[in-house]
C-alpha cells in the first residue's frame, strides 16, 4: 500500500471519448487472488521494519504534516469538501450515525506521509474532519510501510496507528469512516466482503476511488486485470449512494482525483446474494 507511484493508468481499453480508468499503483507485487479476488489473508501482527528514531526527524516530520493542515484548510477545496458533508451528504452521515454521537475514523493505505505529498494531503484532510466535526471519533491508521517516525508522529498528531494488519478486513460494527483514497481495489473488495451483511453495510461510510469508475471500466474491459479484485464492489453498486468531490485545483488533484463518498443502504437479505463468492 505505499503511495511511492500514486496511479498506474490502463490504457490498453479506452471508450469512444477516450476515457482511460487511472488505478493506484501500491508498490508491491499483488498476491495471488482466489476466486473473484477474495484474499485469503490472516490478521497478523505488524510494527514498523525499521527500529531507528530521531527526535529531530519527528519534530520536523510534525511540523511540515501542521503545515499541510493549515494549508489545505485554508483552500477553495476544503470548503467545497466541507460544505459538501454539511449539504449534500449531511442527511447520510446522520443516518450512518442513527443514535450515535460519534463515528470512528479508519484509515488504510494511507502511504508514507514523510516521503510524499499525497498522502500528506489525504492525512490532512482526515485530521481537519476531526477537527472541524464534532461526530468524528478516533482516527485508527494503518499501512505496513509506515514506519517508527511516521508512527510516532501520527500518535503525536492524535492518531493510533493499529498493531493488526488487517488486510481491510474490519467489521462495521459500530458507524465507522473508512477513508481510504487511491487504494487498491482489492483492499476496497475486502472490506465489502467483510461487511457483507445488512446491520454492517449500513453501518459504514467509505471514502475513496469512485466505484462508478471501476463499473464502467470493467464494462468495457472485460479483461481488465481487476476484473478479478472488483466482485464486491460491482454487487455493492446497486444499493450505493455515491457522491464525487471537486478537487477544484491541480494542488489536489494527484491526492483526491476520482475520489467519492460512499453510503450503501441495502434493504433485503436477497440484495447481498454473491453468487461467485
Amino acid at each position: 500500500m505505499a503511495a511511492s507511484a500514486k496511479t498506474l493508468t490502463i490504457d490498453n481499453c479506452t471508450t469512444n471519448g477516450g476515457w482511460t480508468v487511472v488505478l493506484p499503483r501500491r508498490g508491491r507485487q499483488r498476491r495471488k487472488a482466489t476466486k473473484v479476488g477474495i484474499l485469503e489473508e490472516k490478521l497478523e501482527s505488524w510494527a514498523p521494519t525499521d527500529s531507528q528514531t530521531d527526535p529531530n526527524r519527528e519534530t520536523t516530520l510534525v511540523q511540515k504534516i501542521e503545515r499541510f493542515i493549515n494549508r489545505i484548510g485554508s483552500s477553495q477545496f476544503y470548503h467545497t469538501f466541507r460544505d459538501q458533508i454539511q449539504t449534500s451528504v449531511c442527511d447520510y452521515f446522520q443516518r450512518v450515525l442513527g443514535s450515535e454521537m460519534k463515528m470512528q475514523m479508519v484509515i488504510y493505505g494511507i502511504g508514507s506521509v514523510e516521503l510524499y505529498e499525497p498522502p500528506r494531503l489525504q492525512l490532512s484532510l482526515a485530521i481537519l474532519m476531526r477537527r472541524d466535526f464534532s461526530w468524528v471519533g478516533n482516527i485508527e491508521v494503518f499501512d505496513p510501510i509506515l514506519s517508527v517516525t511516521e508512527s510516532r508522529v501520527l500518535e503525536a498528531l492524535g492518531c493510533s496507528v493499529m498493531s493488526i494488519n488487517e488486510h481491510g478486513r474490519r467489521e462495521a460494527l459500530k458507524p465507522t469512516l473508512f477513508f481510504m483514497p487511491h487504494c487498491e481495489a482489492e483492499l476496497y473488495n475486502n472490506l465489502l466482503q467483510a461487511n457483507w451483511k445488512l446491520n454492517l453495510l449500513r453501518n459504514m461510510v467509505l471514502f475513496g476511488n469512485s466505484f462508478e469508475t471501476y463499473e464502467q471500466h470493467v464494462s468495457v474491459c472485460k479483461n481488465s486485470p481487476i476484473v478479478n479484485s472488483v466482485g464486491h464492489i460491482l454487487a455493492v453498486r446497486r444499493f450505493t449512494n455515491e457522491f464525487r468531490i471537486e478537487t477544484v485545483s491541480d494542488d489536489y488533484y494527484n491526492a483526491f482525483h476520482d475520489s467519492s463518498w460512499h453510503f450503501f443502504s441495502p434493504v433485503h437479505e436477497i440484495e447481498l446474494q454473491f453468487i461467485n463468492s
